[in-house]
């Protein structure tokens, strides 16, 4: 086991080593590929007070006229080490983890992350619970209850949220559960030390229309997933032994089940983490989702690049704990 994770370690430094080799090579190289020069680069820094002195000193402060490899190893020591920006005479000290500046507002690009971290945060691991609940839940009781009532109205409203896009069901929410029905305030995020509970309250819508977009998918999921499994003749040796049928459901029959439920919930919560852009849109949450979109429409590359690079360093983090329980709960995963 300790060698498998060993492994997978590796396998997770290289990608993300290769996420960020590309990810840069994308942000950096093909817009002068596109035909914009380093002077082009250089004004969006400066932004309407352009004059030669500043985009001379500009490029020579984010190294614009330098060979790829040579910005992208500076961008690699700028993230472990530091980096120092130097301006004419002036210096500028970026203590690592450094992505570079914003364009536009000149701010270092990993305070943003960790301003707008914990909304997202929020949005994603709360919704996360209640749609892994939920959808699991849902489809055990389904395939083990196949054909009835329960088991069409469940898969009928599990078909709504897949089919239904999730800007529509939370505009809906908003006008059905906040205007009309005043169950609920207008969902505007809250810091969690101020107030715990003005913060929970504030999440529950999107945290609902999330999870309903993505329970029903697991839905469906768990429901093949048992179908298949309660017909396998293990599950039926596992009965003629006379073991509790408590028990051939949940240690025999959904733990096998879980295995593809286990490696979807990887991608689906690494993906969420960086940044879940309609949501946030949605609702009026500026978390990494508003900020991806801020920095792709104002031409804010370190910003973009920030969150690209965030998101994969998520995803590759979640994948690598899902490859760790998977080989927990299938042992023939480490062996191989």
């Amino acid at each position: 086991m300790i060698r498998y994770i060993i492994r997978r370690l590796l396998v997770a430094v290289l990608l993300l080593a290769i996420i960020s080799l590309v990810t840069f090579g994308i942000f950096f190289l093909l817009p002068q590929l596109a035909g914009q020069s380093t002077d082009d680069l250089a004004a969006r820094y400066l932004g309407r007070e352009v004059t030669p002195e500043g985009l001379a000193g500009v490029k020579a402060k984010l190294g614009l006229d330098d060979p790829f490899l040579v910005r992208y190893w500076e961008f690699v020591q700028g993230i472990f080490v530091g980096q120092e920006y130097r301006f004419g005479t002036s210096i500028t000290e970026c203590p690592a983890p450094c992505l570079g500046y914003s364009y536009r507002t000149n701010e270092p690009v990993f305070d943003l992350l960790l301003d707008r971290a914990p909304i997202t945060f929020s949005i994603a691991l709360g919704a996360a619970v209640l749609w892994l609940v939920a959808g699991v839940t849902i489809g055990v009781i389904s395939a083990l209850k196949r054909g009835s009532v329960f088991d069409r109205a469940s898969m009928s409203a599990a078909l709504a949220g897949v089919s239904l896009p999730m800007f529509f069901t939370g505009l809906v929410s908003i006008w059905l559960i906040c205007r009309q029905l005043k169950l609920l305030p207008t969902p505007r995020y809250h810091e969690f030390l101020d107030n715990p509970a003005t913060w929970a309250q504030a999440l529950i819508l999107p945290w609902i229309t999330l999870a309903f977009l993505y329970a029903a998918m697991y839905a469906r999921l768990t429901r093949a997933g048992m179908l298949e499994t309660m017909g396998e003749d293990y599950i039926r040796t596992a009965r003629a032994k006379g073991l509790p049928e408590r028990t051939v459901i949940t240690r025999h029959g959904l733990r096998s089940a879980l295995t593809p439920i286990i490696t979807i919930f990887g991608l689906d919560i690494g993906l969420l983490l960086g940044g879940a852009v309609i949501t946030e849109t949605t609702f009026s949450f500026a978390g990494l989702g508003q900020l991806m979109l801020q920095g792709i429409t104002r031409s804010d590359l370190p910003v973009a690049l920030g969150v690209t690079m965030a998101t994969g360093l998520f995803v590759i983090v979640a994948n690598l704990v899902v490859d760790i329980l998977y080989a927990v709960a299938d042992p023939r995963v480490r062996l191989g």
